[in-house]
């Protein structure tokens, strides 16, 4: 008689995330000739809504 397994079959790993400066240059590069702008943002501001609730919501909501 044959033996069970024991464990499911390994997974195929996903090929490796891998850019090269070129690649990444050359992605920059087509976004901006499609008339995109890449935009500066200041360090510490975020582009996520604040989930915060500020002090007169909280009061309001009472």
């Amino acid at each position: 008689m044959a033996r069970k397994p024991t464990r499911a079959a390994a997974k195929k790993k996903p090929p490796a995330a891998v850019e090269t400066s070129e690649s990444i240059e050359e992605q920059t590069r087509k976004f901006l000739q499609s008339g995109n702008k890449i935009e500066k943002i200041p360090s510490g501001v975020s582009g996520q809504p604040s989930m915060a609730v500020s002090k007169s919501r909280k009061a309001a909501a009472q």
